[in-house]
């Protein structure tokens, strides 16, 4: 090879890459681009790598039939020409990779996560043990050729003088060489590193504004892939968490529509109801209902359960109790009705609701009710100063449509008489240090206030049962309707 001039070698390297980069264009086409975008970088170095040896097996088998280049020769192009691809191989692949990136991102779309990690410590010891290999192997080759051209030069001192200094030179040029090429990949490498991390801290900076409307592109098979697509999911997360928490914004909205806006006027009676959930929407239930002969209707349940599924159960019994209040006759008859739609409702699903109906006739001073396994309501005497319930037995809702309720009734009061009808949620509250509310504390906020109007016994009870329970959190609705006899 030393034979030949260097200009007509470097013709003949030229015109052989000419020729491989003449077959490169359609396989770039069919086996880099046509493939998924995020095995593309591979792909492309992989055929920048076969196009430079291409072109140094070309360059190799010309100089050796026309030349007669011994095969040491043709080692040493194609060993020179394996170098030159690997290097821009990897920067082809670098800029490959920038041009998915920027695809995926102007899209505002996401790739799949990769199948295989090929992590970015791999890469930098793969990168890193071939380039000390390229390095040692050429070093090799110039040294070996060195020592056998020293050999044949002159001793005197200015033959070795020029020997030094060609020899550094050599060294000095291929050195700065490997410099350039390595110094481009590191800025290459740091171009595509900026550009991921820029974006993934965007678009988290965005997710912490309550911005999700952008995803990271998937466009690495490295730790930045991996990331970006666990990102992508949290957002996809975040999405479906906000969704819910709309959804549960709204069906707080409709229940406690349904609930009422309210209190009644009744002659004769100072009412006042309040329900307070402890998730977004709840099972307990309070209305009031304007009855034949200017009676008054007061229903409290409580559904098996918390949150949505308890505010459905609620919402069908609701319905329910409307369409039979519609052609009332009767607490018991009331129930009756109502307990054989919900059985054929939910019987199969476990849940069921238990329910207190007081029906009150102001003019006769008459009550009568229905304890549906509910809580017995409470009845204060304010002249004696003594507790009552009005008890009595029944089964909950939604266990068995052939059951019979029995209907309760107590005759007169005095005014001032107290009626209290509640959840559970109220007595069974617990505090820090877990110890239950009762139905002792209860009583005595009654006695206390009895003189003060329906609604601030009403607030009384409920501000004490939040005092008392402190830190804790609530862990059953709460519903409170009290009537004050006038």
């Amino acid at each position: 090879m030393a034979s030949l001039p260097p200009v007509m070698l470097g013709v003949i390297i030229l015109f052989s890459f000419l020729v491989a980069l003449a077959l490169r264009v359609p396989l770039e086409r069919r086996y880099v681009r046509a493939a998924p975008e995020i095995s593309q970088p591979k792909r492309s170095f992989v055929l920048e790598l076969t196009y430079s040896l291409f072109a140094g097996i070309l360059g190799s088998v010309y100089n050796t039939i026309v030349h007669g280049f011994p095969v040491y020769s043709a080692v040493s192009l194609l060993v020179g020409c394996t170098v030159t691809g690997f290097f821009i191989g990897l920067d082809s692949a670098l800029e490959r990779e920038r041009k998915v990136i920027r695809q995926a991102m102007s899209r505002d779309d996401t790739l799949p996560l990769p199948k295989r990690l090929f992590s970015t410590t791999r890469k930098f010891s793969f990168v890193a043990l071939v380039t000390t290999l390229f390095v040692a192997v050429i070093l090799i080759m110039v040294f070996t050729r060195d020592i056998v051209w020293l050999t044949t030069i002159g001793q005197d001192e200015a033959s070795i003088i020029d020997a030094q200094l060609s020899v550094t030179y050599e060294i000095f040029f291929i050195m700065a060489v490997l410099t350039v090429l390595v110094v481009n990949l590191i800025v290459s490498y740091s171009n595509n590193l900026k550009l991921l991390f820029n974006n993934e801290t965007k678009i988290l900076e965005m997710v912490s504004r309550g911005d999700l409307s952008r995803k990271v592109p998937v466009a690495t098979s490295d730790e930045f892939g991996v990331i970006a697509g666990h990102t992508n999911n949290m957002i996809d997360g975040l999405r479906h968490r906000i969704e819910l928490v709309s959804s549960l914004k709204l069906a707080e909205e409709i229940q406690q529509n349904l609930l009422p806006q309210q209190d009644p006027e009744f002659e004769g009676l100072d009412i006042a109801g309040t329900s307070i959930y402890c998730d977004e929407t709840g099972g307990d239930y309070y209305d009031y209902f304007h009855l034949p002969q200017d009676r008054c209707g007061i229903v409290v349940a409580d559904a098996s359960g918390h949150g949505v599924g308890a505010a459905m159960h609620m919402t069908t019994v609701r319905a329910f109790l409307q369409f039979g209040i519609s052609s009332y006759g009767g607490p018991a008859k009331l129930l009756n009705d109502v307990n054989t739609y919900v059985t054929r409702d939910s019987s199969r699903t476990g849940s069921f609701m238990s329910m207190f109906f007081l029906d009150i006739d102001p003019k006769k001073q008459m009550l009568k009710w229905v304890r549906a396994g509910h809580d017995a309501a409470l009845f204060y005497n304010r002249t004696d100063n003594r507790f009552a319930e009005l008890d009595g037995k029944g089964m909950v809702l939604g266990v068995d449509d052939a059951y019979r309720y029995e209907e309760f009734a107590r005759q007169g009061w005095k005014a001032g008489d107290i009626i209290l009808i509640g959840t559970d949620g109220i007595h069974e509250t617990r505090n820090e240090d877990d110890q239950m509310f009762g139905q002792q504390r209860l009583q005595e906020i009654i006695q206390q206030h009895a003189a003060a109007p329906a609604k601030e016994i009403n607030r009384h009870i409920i501000e004490t049962v939040r005092e008392f329970r402190g830190k804790a959190s609530q862990e059953d609705d709460v519903t409170l309707v009290v009537i004050k006899l006038l």
